[in-house]
């Protein structure tokens, strides 16, 4: 029972939880951005290059066959065109990583600039200040 209660205390705490729910959103932003690729980057592009698919793109190493009992070999393929459009799926999801973390940590070095409030003068001070004043009269 000590073993499942451990587990719950890890479970529940706040880092954890915060961790959770960003890979949750990584996730659902990475097929966010592989849709934006697939969908409207990479369609413009093909056709810039002369109508090309690059999901199609794929150099064919053996042709499929039969074998005599009527089995189907399927083709060997590198398919360098679904690499291509992964590659470009990397790039944005790390420059837009890169550009989150970077306005974080804009935000977190401004909050630290932020000048403070000079600390209330002691009563030394305060009393020093009234004697300075009542010579200067």
């Amino acid at each position: 029972m000590g073993m499942l209660q451990e587990f719950k205390e890890f479970a529940m705490k706040g880092n954890v939880v915060d961790m959770a729910v960003g890979v949750i959103i990584g996730g659902a932003f990475g097929k966010i951005i592989s849709s934006l690729v697939a969908d409207v980057i990479m369609p413009p592009i093909g056709v810039l290059l002369g109508g090309v698919d690059f999901s199609d793109l794929a150099v064919t190493i053996q042709e499929a066959s039969k074998t005599a009992e009527g089995t189907v070999i399927p083709a060997v393929v590198i398919s360098y065109g679904k690499f291509v459009q992964t590659v470009i799926d990397f790039t944005i999801v790390a420059g837009a990583v890169f550009l989150m973390i970077k306005i974080l940590m804009s935000f977190k070095k401004k909050a630290e600039a932020a000048p403070e409030a000079p600390p209330a003068p002691s009563n030394e001070e305060l009393l020093l200040t009234e004697i300075r004043d009542l010579l200067k009269k």
